[in-house]
This record gives C-alpha cells, structure tokens and sequence, in this order.
C-alpha cells in the first residue's frame, strides 16, 4: 500500500523525462530557412473566396503585388485555399498577406480592420523527412470589399500592358488625402538598367519620387504628351552621366487632385489637403517602396518632383520633411491667385531646404497667345523670385538650378525636355 507513491513518483518523473527528450529533440526553424519551401493552406472564413474570386499571395517576395498570377492559391476540396511556396529564400524572412487581386481587397480582422502583416510561425524541421515541405494552416477572418471606383478601374482595363523603355513594375496602395482616403491606385516603379542583374543583387539605389506619376512613362488620352521619364533616364544611365536611380511615380487622385496638391490655404472654394497627403505618402508609399525595392532611404538619397500643383507639392514636402527629402524638382511652380502669397510666404518661413533645387518654367505658360504676353512675363517673373528667396533661404547658387525656356509650355512636352537638365543636376555622376 505504502509502495504507490513511489510509483506514482517514479511514472511522474519518466514522463518528465519524456517530454523533456521530446523538447529537447525538436529543430524549430523559420520555413524560409528551407530550401524545399513550404506549404500554406487558408480557411477562408468569410466564404469570399471563389473560382471567379481566388485569393492571392501578396509579400515582400514578389515586390508587394496583390493579384500576381504566379501567386494564385489553388482550391482545394475541402474548401480550403493551398499555394506551395518551392523557391529557396535562403533564409531571407518573408512577411506577406492574403487578397483577392488588390489592396482595395486585402484581408480584415475580425473588427473589419486591415491586418499587420504576416510573419510565418516556425515548424518543427525534425519531424520532416528530407525534401518534405512542411505544411503550414492558417485562417482569414474576412477580406475588404471594394471601393466603387477601384472596381470601375478594375473593369476598365486600366491593367494594360505598359510600353516602356526598361522595367516599370506596378504597386497598388490605397488612401490619400481628403477625399481620396478612400482610393486605390498603382505607383509605377522604374527600375534602371543592370537593377536585376546578380552582380547587383546587393546594390542600393537613390530614389526619385514623382507627382502626377501616371504621366512619367506613358502618354494618356487627351494629353499632349508624357515626361519620358523611361527613356531619358535610361539614356544618361547608359552613357555614365548619372548614377543609377530608381523612379516612383504617384498617381493623382482623378477628381481629387486640386485638394490633394494643394499645400498651402485653399483655391476656388477647394481647401487644401496637402499635408494630408504627405502624410498617406511617408506612412503608406514610401515603407512600401523601401520594403520591395532597393532604395537607398538616406535623405541625401531621395527625391521629390513633380509640375504645375505637382510642383507646389514637390517644394512643401522638401521643406516640411527635409529630413526625408534632399533633392527637390520644381516645375511650373502656379501662381493662382488666391495661393501665390501664401508661397511665398510658406518659402520665407521655411527653416530647411534640401541640398539640391531644381526649378523649370516656361516662357508660354499661360499661352501662346501674344494678348497673354504680361501673364507669361508674370510667371517667369516668379520663378526668379522663388529662386531668390531660395538663395536667401540658405541654398547656394551651386546647388539651385533655375531654367527658363523662351518658347516652353505648360505641359508634358515641356517638362520631358527639361528632365534631362533636372536629372543631370540632380544626380550627375
């Protein structure tokens, strides 16, 4: 009778002893540490996902694309979702989300809030047999309906196939400022030449990032022509003029744009929402950008740029993050009438500037029309003065560049001739 405690004590301590060798034999690891891969298989909870609506692999391993074919889940007969993930990351983490091809369709939480991104739980290497992948179960509580006016994009055929010069790869981002908060749109990423080559697989690139992004590589209907941002920049690459630079055009907002560019007071009954803007840009497009791309992220390293409002943009974001920015593009800076004090006076306040201005403008602004001649005389009148208060602002005359063409426009031909002049200034070897 006396003999059952002993008994019960030595089983207690074989199982300790147990679990202890048991612990003690497992190898966890990270699945990316596997060059088999891995397999995720997903419960769809909100029963979403369909044939018509399949879910997609969106990650830091395929530059953050929402609907990339080569990252389709298949079906399964269970209802559940399955993609097997067989490339070698060598160990590199991966960090990723479930969508149904956009981020206006990215996966929610169970409050109807976009999830952090994914990181992947660690298995057990020791229970695998050699060459087995491991099968890793997850579950996505629900996925974002679309915004109306992602979903007329989507219907449109807004996703042809880009004719550049060069690699130009697309990133959805959803947001921006007033009343954009609620829209999805693609950044456009050019990438110069040798980017993908192996022997580069480690190099960094500075950054440029461009307003009205969707007029850098392509002309759109009803405009008189693109920036040829693709072609221009390719061509001082190659011929050892500039470093290597990476290019991020961003898209305005459509029926948004004034409120969205608008940095300073407000302008026909339209209140600006600049600041909102920048805001979406260093908390939304920039982190995914340095996620997918290899931007360089130093100040020094990255620029603004863009025309008309674009241009205005480009002067309040290098002034009010110059932490961020050290290269600036100013192009047909506007000068309306309820807003062009309010610049200068933004200018003359400013404390910092970035290390590198350039401005464009030209002589025809408003028209070629000779009854305009004072208007136009008033715009370059302008730009020389913002040049000045520059300069008294601290940036010497080696490090702002002011071009005037006579005959220029306002518009894409004129400001795709003088990128060549900003680009060289800016990042001339």
């Amino acid at each position: 009778m006396q003999a059952r405690p002993r008994i019960c004590t030595l089983v207690v301590a074989l199982q300790m002893c147990l679990l202890s060798t048991l612990s003690w034999a497992q190898e966890m690891v990270q699945p990316e540490t596997l060059p088999q891969g891995f397999v995720l298989v997903v419960k769809d909870h909100s029963g979403k996902a369909n044939k018509d609506n399949p879910i997609y692999f969106a990650s830091s391993i395929n530059g953050w694309n929402p609907a990339d074919p080569e990252y389709l889940l298949e079906g399964r007969s269970d209802t559940r979702w399955q993609i097997i993930i067989d490339q070698d990351l060598q160990g590199v983490g991966v960090q990723f989300k479930f969508t149904q091809g956009g981020w206006d369709r990215e996966e929610l939480d169970a409050e109807g809030n976009a999830i952090p991104n994914r990181s992947l739980p660690k298995v057990d290497a020791s229970k695998l047999a050699q060459g087995e992948r491991p099968i890793i179960e997850l579950e996505v509580i629900d996925f974002r309906e679309p915004a109306s006016l992602a979903e007329e994009v989507r219907k449109s055929g807004f996703y042809h196939t880009l004719e550049v010069t060069g690699d130009v790869s697309r990133m959805q981002v959803q947001g921006g400022g007033g009343g954009a908060q609620a829209l999805t749109r693609d950044l456009l990423i050019w990438t110069p030449p040798g980017y993908n080559d192996p022997m580069n697989a480690d190099r960094t690139y500075p950054v440029l990032y461009m307003f009205d992004g969707q007029n850098l590589f392509e002309q759109l209907p009803g405009l008189p022509g693109e920036w040829n941002a693709d072609e221009t920049a390719t061509d001082l690459v190659e011929a050892g003029k500039i470093e290597p630079l990476i290019i991020v055009g961003i898209p305005h907002g459509g029926a948004h744009r004034l409120e969205e560019y608008l940095p300073f007071g407000s302008y026909r009954g339209v209140e600006g929402r600049g600041d909102e803007t920048m805001r979406w840009i260093l908390r939304e497009v920039m982190p995914k950008i340095e996620r997918a791309f290899r931007v360089k992220t130093d100040r020094e390293s990255t620029g603004i740029g863009g025309a008309s409002l674009g241009g205005a943009m480009a002067l309040y974001a290098s002034t009010a993050y110059p932490d961020r920015f050290g290269k600036a593009i100013v192009e047909s800076l506007p000068m309306m009438a309820d807003e062009g004090e309010s610049a200068s006076q933004y200018i003359e306040q400013a404390k910092r500037w970035p290390d590198r201005v350039f401005i464009g403008m030209g002589g025809h602004e408003v028209s070629n029309d000779p009854s305009d001649r004072g208007r136009n005389e008033q715009y370059q009148a302008w730009a020389k003065r913002v040049d000045r208060m520059i300069g008294q602002r601290g940036v010497s005359s080696g490090d702002r560049k002011l071009m005037i063409v006579p005959d220029a426009n306002h518009n894409e031909n004129a400001w795709s001739d003088r990128f060549d002049d900003a680009l060289l200034f800016l990042y001339a070897k």
